[in-house]
């Protein structure tokens, strides 16, 4: 495991998601009984992005530690490896496993250094709301398109840029937006208080759309869906979640599949499923 271009960032998100379990958070629990009596639905529900099932499948949870994401693809019959920098969250995976019986590997490590894995070993890689916390998003798409196998799916979620450029608090039925859409990649978000948009002392980084959605085809996908997960309630005041989110998608959830560039015999190349 290294941390080449990632550095006290990395050591700051990994000390921060430690303590998110040790507090209890949201953002930490495990897999409930609901929702694993019918898992897959909880995790794909109307999308049908994992319509063939996931029964056998090699499935990466990258950056998904928690007990959540792991348990819920494992019951639903997958051989899950799951990735985290905090080895808090993985003793939360590997918790679920053995209460479970479920067939979950867990691997302490940075999301932008694989490295351990070797070439298309994965069919699936999973990544819930993560890539906000490395400054370089395109080493994750890089190593991601290097473990997926041919035609392999990675469905992966990121907070928008917007969200994390406006404010927390509404003012006058709005939401002003404070950081700036270009800026360094090294350079940190300021930090925040704890909400349901930013997570209490954790290192945060904006992507441009260019660099989420470009960077991905550029590292060898195509991208086959595209969502907008909608949180907006009407009757939320000013300020809550729900009310920022009538004015600001906080996420993008995307699917995406592993191609490759070949020639076309004229000296230029194409892109075609692998």
């Amino acid at each position: 495991m290294t941390t080449d271009g990632f550095g006290a960032f990395y050591q700051q998100n990994r000390r921060a998601w430690d303590r998110l379990v040790a507090q209890k958070s949201c953002f930490a629990k495990a897999a409930s009984d609901e929702e694993l009596m019918n898992p897959l639905n909880t995790v794909d529900g109307k999308l049908g992005w994992l319509s063939n099932g996931v029964d056998g499948k090699e499935l990466l949870c990258l950056a998904a530690g928690g007990g959540r994401q792991s348990a819920l693809y494992a019951a639903a019959g997958a051989n899950v490896t799951v990735v985290d920098i905090s080895p808090k969250m993985l003793e939360l995976d590997r918790e679920v496993a053995t209460e479970r019986r479920l067939n979950i590997k867990t691997v302490e490590a940075s999301m932008d250094d694989l490295s351990m894995f070797a070439n298309s070993i994965f069919d699936i890689v999973v990544q819930p709301v993560s890539t906000c916390y490395v400054p370089n998003i395109i080493a994750v798409f890089s190593e991601v398109a290097r473990i997926l196998a041919p035609s392999g799916i990675y469905i992966s979620q990121h907070k928008t840029p917007v969200s994390l450029q406006a404010d927390l608090e509404g003012k006058r039925g709005g939401y002003v937006l404070r950081e700036k859409y270009y800026q360094s990649n090294q350079t940190p978000l300021p930090p925040t208080a704890k909400s349901r948009l930013r997570e209490e002392g954790t290192a945060e980084f904006l992507h441009r759309w260019e660099e989420i959605v470009g960077g991905m085809c550029r590292c060898g996908f195509v991208i086959e869906d595209l969502i907008e997960p909608n949180h907006a309630r009407e009757n939320a005041s000013d300020g809550e979640f729900g009310h920022r989110c009538q004015f600001i998608a906080p996420y993008v959830r995307m699917k995406a599949r592993r191609v490759s560039v070949e020639s076309n015999g004229s000296g230029n190349s194409i892109w075609i499923p692998t």
